[in-house]
């Protein structure tokens, strides 16, 4: 089957499926608990998503040596392509994907990829592979930068005078 005819089926869902690109999404998160009420959430600050060429350990550990510090903590779900990950970050805890890791533990990653996926094909008739990695670093840019608020002006004209 030809490329342009795979990118143009809408083919079947997971990992590996045709016509579908891998692409690791990360979010740095902070555990929070209300004194009072004793309730325990995790505010998101900052996301990643890199584009990988496959689901291969290989490429996965690459984003992560990129991507993490050595002294991070993962959590992911019990793919077989997260089993060298342990060795890179201080502490790397698996979990079966399920209802429950869906809502908990990875929650703002599912999150990030329901809304990159509803903004991408909102706002773009088609993606060409070679480009998704930009459209995604156009997403999560505005992503990081949601509670800016007033102060995304000033970040504009520090981010132009220091090239950060």
């Amino acid at each position: 089957m030809a490329s342009k005819e795979i990118e143009r089926g809408k083919g079947t869902r997971g990992r590996g499926a045709e016509g579908k690109q891998n692409v690791a999404v990360m979010a740095e998160s902070t555990p929070l608990e209300d004194i009072e009420t004793g309730k325990k959430e995790k505010h998101v600050r900052y996301f990643k998503a890199r584009v990988l060429d496959s689901h291969q350990s290989e490429g996965i550990n690459g984003v992560v040596r990129d991507c993490m510090e050595d002294d991070a903590i993962v959590f992911s779900d019990k793919s077989t392509s997260y089993v060298d990950i342990s060795d890179l970050v201080e502490l790397h805890v698996t979990e079966k994907s399920d209802a429950k890791t869906t809502k908990e533990t990875l929650k703002w990653v599912h999150i990030a990829i329901s809304n990159a996926k509803r903004t991408l094909l909102g706002n773009y008739h088609k993606i060409k592979r070679k480009y998704l990695q930009l459209y995604l670093n156009e997403f999560i840019y505005k992503l990081n930068r949601r509670y800016f608020g007033d102060k995304l002006f000033d970040r504009i004209v520090i981010a132009n005078i220091t090239g950060a």
